[in-house]
């Protein structure tokens, strides 16, 4: 993809590297939670979630749609990352929040406060009062894809702001990955801040757990678990169900402490 901006002049938000220069500047997550919805350095995503935004779904008329690039969410104190894949068109770019107002959402923060991850079962907009406790929520992708399907240049042009979130959750001990798309963006990401990847890397798969140790031996392991997707055709077909998921998360929540 092109890069746009230069390094000259201070990054700008329509620059094609305004994640890479503006990411690695952030000091809290308060400050790339701001910096995020800001970005409009893939020409194709900006275009896509605008139209959706302004042409909106019948049943939501009467909304003002996010139409931006949609942040993590959840606490800085996070012991628990649960990457997807990017926001819905109508979910996320919707509600400005990760998996809120969709039926992926639906089924995550339920499974969430089954295990008293959330404090309620349900994310229908922000400003809901949903809380979670020690879990952060994002993506590698923030803004809303055509068909669920960003292109590995809009994957790699966004993954500094993943690196950055990550970066920044310094009681992070576990990542629950939700489908392959995540799975293998995150693996450069966590390579690139000093986790050990076994050699070949590890596949992803519904279950997958791997042990990170870091490079140095500074930190904590960090533990990766790979589940399915909570898709809508993944939940209808019956291929992750609502205790597969609840499982994965009382098992992340265990081997973090938040069990307790």
């Amino acid at each position: 993809m092109d890069t746009g901006g230069t390094a000259a002049g201070p990054p700008r938000p329509g620059d094609g590297d305004f994640p890479a220069r503006s990411a690695p500047l952030s000091t809290g997550l308060g400050e790339l939670d701001a910096l995020v919805p800001q970005c409009r350095a893939c020409p194709r995503l900006v275009a896509w979630r605008e139209d959706v935004a302004a042409t909106k779904r019948a049943a939501f008329q009467d909304w003002q749609y996010w139409g931006r690039p949609v942040p993590g969410f959840g606490p800085r104190d996070a012991a628990l990352a649960v990457v997807g894949l990017a926001p819905a068109a109508h979910g996320g770019n919707r509600t400005g929040r990760m998996f809120t107002g969709d039926a992926s959402g639906d089924v995550l923060f339920a499974a969430l406060h089954a295990v008293g991850l959330a404090s309620r079962a349900t994310s229908t907009h922000r400003g809901d009062g949903l809380e979670l406790r020690g879990v952060r929520v994002t993506a590698p992708v923030h803004c809303a894809p055509p068909q669920n399907k960003p292109t590995p240049a809009e994957r790699d042009t966004c993954r500094p702001w993943l690196a950055a979130e990550l970066a920044l959750l310094p009681a992070l001990r576990a990542v629950v990955v939700l489908g392959a798309f995540g799975w293998q963006a995150l693996l450069p990401v966590l390579d690139d801040a000093g986790w050990r990847l076994p050699r070949p890397r590890p596949v992803f798969g519904h279950g997958a757990r791997v042990t990170l140790p870091a490079a140095d031996g500074s930190r904590p392991d960090l533990y990766l678990l790979g589940c399915y997707h909570p898709s809508r055709r993944n939940t209808f077909t019956g291929r992750l169900t609502f205790p597969m998921l609840v499982d994965v998360f009382r098992h992340a929540a265990e081997i973090t402490g938040l069990d307790r």
